[in-house]
């Protein structure tokens, strides 16, 4: 026999019998662990990397954890054999054979899930503990020692303690419980798994690197606790209180949804029994009553609680979208300028509209879809159990979990099929981000045909990829389907028998099974849509989420106090640089510009001159050495008060897709429109703007494509002017121009200069021949330095240089004309307190 008290059919009639009971567990404890356990063992051997042994952590409570796996399954081969030789007399019966059976396997399988874990690491960042199917098992293995709470008052059960039969079984289900309960708990804490804090302290020191091939096989919730973490500042209004009474009013009103669905179908078998009952009584408060919180809850989510929950939502999420906007932006500012040349415009701003809209969907997925969707399933679950019987909550709750583990289950799967859509979705908008940035290249060589060809490939790219990830929901969606009909099939039939043959239950108990249960599998169908989405939102917000994590290569040191400007001179002190530890750029530089000077880099492509512009604006940090301005170190002042101090007028002029005067104005946003005004007389370029039929609110195009280059140039000059800086930069300002356009805007450039501390790089030897300095770079080093005439008499690099100039040009000035200003030291000096030099 099966069961002491009958057939196999009993164990479904005789519902809380040890027999049905264990025969539950035992099939619910197989076939989860036969699909999963076997499925999670086959992903370790097939995509994980073995760990060092250095990585594998030491600690006495992962011993206790496998001995308490192993002391599971023996305690129950004992129990099974004491209950033949000494309760039973030598009878045995099939559901204990069956569970003892069940316990051998499933025990050493989670052991060897527990050791793959152990000593293995999926492609994926290291997760926090075991991985989601050992946790469950053991969720499940402690739920079904709790079973013994409900059932422990039956007549057939075993555990009474008048008799030894009693009192030994007793003694079991305590060892059961309380090691079931320890494994929770170790499991939990996981000791023999490593943490993302041992991986990243050992990442650097041991061969313990991930595999990149294989990153489209992680599971999108890895490091789920890291990644809600850091929106979780966003999520609290902590700005206003206002708005914080306002999560508390949708958190409250989401509880009320929840009783709400609890009553709806109470009060339709209310009704229905009051038509079926004898005499027939019109019950009108009934369906008052009913009405009532039916106009509540709605349907599909169109009921008052929800409509109103809304309502008082909108404002908190906008509050979250725009802080988590404004602090992704001010992140990718603080950003270095060697990050931003490495990676695509198109790709970045697709990445932020993405991860932000991604960051508001989460929130409410996860607040108002997915939390009361699996607090509607533990209400149903225990509403079944204590109104109808353990039966009817049996079939809920399988059907429930067959359905949340294989939505996980396929939905993981389909995450690789997700990250590739994404990445073909960025390299489509990049593309065409970078195509259109570049039209005139596209137009100078005829290339729009093989453009429009890159952009179809990519959208064909982008679409194989889609086409993927729906099939792959179309295959999600049937197996949802099939579950929920098989669940619902079996409950109804089960329900009826009750109402037919056994007559425990009314027709009203019927409808209240039908009512809830199609109810409730209403929002578990959207549950499989909700995970997706929540799963589709932390895809989206994964490159959010690195580019939030990248940290600046330049930033302030603590404390850092502004800078305090006392003359404006300039010194680097034996700097060395590098962009590539294997490739010097500058070694060893070392030079003075004292106040008010000015001071010429030149030398062949590559020498390092716009280098050390671009360390005196703090764009980079030097290796080795200190910049020094009035005896201040820059590393040791804000960037903010070191770039307010310098002004730059760099050789192409890139302007923003606003007016004239916008871009004027940017040097100093607080400017009125007389100060904007002057600046551009000073550049010379106000009577060409007042010649525009806009004048200042003149549109200048997207990177001011639409003036000439004299015309940026004088903009750009016109910015630096009204900037005011104590410093100045110019960054080869007038290379890109002829040389007309060149001489017409050195005036200009005499403006920016004046008495102010002036570097100048410089192609043109032309233009520095008046420096009160000139450094010759080759190499990354100072081959030569001293004033024009000084070099030209040495005969070295930069006399070779010039020769060459002169060769080329036409319009350099003799060697005699370039020696005249140094005849007289101090009509040089004089005139070097007045005016400045030329530029570039």
């Amino acid at each position: 026999m099966f069961c002491p008290n009958g057939s196999l059919i009993d164990i479904w009639v005789n519902k809380t019998s040890e027999c049905f009971v264990e025969t539950t567990v035992a099939g619910t404890l197989a076939v989860y662990m036969i699909l999963f356990g076997t499925a999670q063992c086959s992903m370790y051997r097939k995509y994980s990397t073995p760990l060092s042994q250095a990585a594998i952590p030491q600690s006495r409570l992962y011993y206790v954890q496998m001995i308490i796996t192993f002391l599971l399954p023996l305690l129950a081969v004992a129990k099974f054999f004491i209950d033949i030789h000494i309760n039973q007399k030598g009878v045995v019966y099939g559901y204990q054979a069956v569970y003892m059976l069940v316990m051998i396997l499933v025990f050493p399988l989670s052991a060897k899930l527990i050791l793959m874990e152990r000593n293995s690491l999926l492609p994926s960042m290291p997760a926090r503990g075991h991985g989601l199917i050992l946790l469950i098992f053991w969720i499940l293995v402690f739920i079904s020692e709790n079973v013994a709470f409900i059932t422990m008052k039956k007549d057939d059960w075993s555990i009474k303690l008048n008799n030894l039969h009693g009192q030994i079984e007793f003694g079991f289900f305590v060892g059961n419980y309380i090691l079931s309960f320890l494994l929770l708990i170790l499991g939990v804490k996981a000791p023999g798994i490593m943490t993302a804090r041992d991986y990243f302290s050992l990442h650097n020191s041991t061969d313990l690197f991930l595999d990149s091939d294989r990153v489209e096989e992680t599971s999108t919730w890895n490091n789920m606790i890291r990644k809600v973490k850091m929106i979780a500042p966003f999520i609290w209004p902590k700005k206003s209180i206002a708005l914080q009474l306002r999560v508390v009013a949708c958190i409250l009103l989401v509880i009320a949804g929840r009783v709400a669905n609890v009553y709806v179908p109470l009060y339709s078998a209310k009704i229905v029994d009051s038509l079926t009952a004898v005499p027939l009584v019109f019950r009108w408060d009934l369906i008052f009553t009913y009405i009532g919180i039916k106009f509540l809850q709605g349907g599909l989510g169109m009921g008052f609680l929800n409509n109103f929950r809304s309502y008082l939502w909108i404002r908190v999420q906008q509050y979250t979208k725009r802080e988590v906007e404004v602090s992704l932006f001010r992140h990718l500012h603080n950003l270095s300028l060697k990050w931003h040349l490495s990676r695509k415009t198109g790709e970045v701003l697709r990445i932020m509209d993405r991860g932000t809209d991604s960051t508001n969907s989460l929130l409410s997925f996860l607040l108002f879809s997915i939390g009361p969707t699996i607090i509607d399933i533990i209400v149903a679950v225990i509403f079944f159990l204590s109104y109808f019987n353990w039966m009817m909550g049996t079939v809920v709750f399988i059907t429930m979990v067959l359905y949340i583990a294989l939505t996980i289950i396929i939905t993981e799967w389909r995450t690789k099929f997700q990250r590739r859509m994404n990445i073909a979705d960025n390299n489509m908008e990049a593309r065409s981000v970078d195509s259109m940035l570049n039209f005139e290249t596209v137009k100078y060589y005829g290339a729009e045909e093989y453009e429009v060809h890159a952009y179809k490939d990519a959208i064909i790219e982008y679409q194989n990829e889609e086409f993927k990830t729906q099939v792959s929901l179309a295959i999600l969606n049937t197996v949802q389907n099939v579950i929920v009909c098989i669940g619902l099939l079996a409950g109804s039939l089960l329900s009826v028998h009750f109402v037919v043959d056994l007559k425990e239950l009314t027709v009203g108990d019927y409808v209240l099974f039908t009512v809830y249960i199609i109810q409730l599998y209403g929002p578990l169908n959207y549950f499989g849509t909700f995970y997706r989405a929540i799963q589709k939102n932390f895809i989206d917000m994964e490159n959010m989420f690195d580019l939030m994590n990248i940290v600046p290569d330049v930033k302030d040191v603590p404390d850092a106090k502004d800078l305090v400007l006392v003359n404006g001179q300039v010194e680097f002190r034996n700097v060395t640089f590098s962009y590539q530890p294997d490739r010097i750029v500058l070694q060893n530089i070392s030079f003075v510009v004292p106040p008010g000077k000015t001071l010429a880099l030149v030398g062949p492509s590559g020498s390092g001159k716009s280098t050390i512009v671009r360390l005196l604006f703090r764009f980079f940090d030097v290796d080795s050495g200190s910049i020094i301005i009035d005896d201040q170190n820059i590393q040791q002042v804000t960037q903010t008060s070191l770039r307010k101090a310098i002004g730059v007028v760099p050789q192409d002029t890139v302007l923003f897709n606003n007016s004239i005067k916008f871009n004027i104005n940017y040097g100093k946003v607080d400017s009125n429109d007389s100060e904007i005004m002057h600046s551009a007389m000073a550049a010379e370029i106000h009577e060409r703007i007042m010649k525009f039929p806009d004048q200042y609110n003149t549109q200048v195009g997207e990177r001011g494509l639409k003036l000439s280059g004299g015309e940026k140039q004088r903009v750009a000059i016109a910015r630096t002017l009204l900037k005011a800086p104590a410093i100045v930069l110019l960054d080869e300002a007038t290379s890109a121009l002829d040389t007309k356009t060149e001489r017409q805007i050195q005036a200009a450039l005499d403006q920016v200069c004046a008495n102010r501390t002036t570097i100048i790089v410089a192609h043109r030897l032309s233009t520095v021949i008046h420096a009160d300095e000139i450094l010759v770079l080759k190499d990354g080093e100072i081959y030569e330095r001293g004033r024009h005439d000084d070099l030209i008499i040495r005969n070295g690099l930069y006399a070779e240089m010039w020769s060459e100039q002169r060769k080329s040009t036409s319009d350099i000035p003799t060697n005699e004309d370039s020696v005249a200003p140094a005849t007289s030291t101090s009509e040089t000096s004089s005139s070097k307190s007045h005016h400045h030099p030329h530029h570039v």
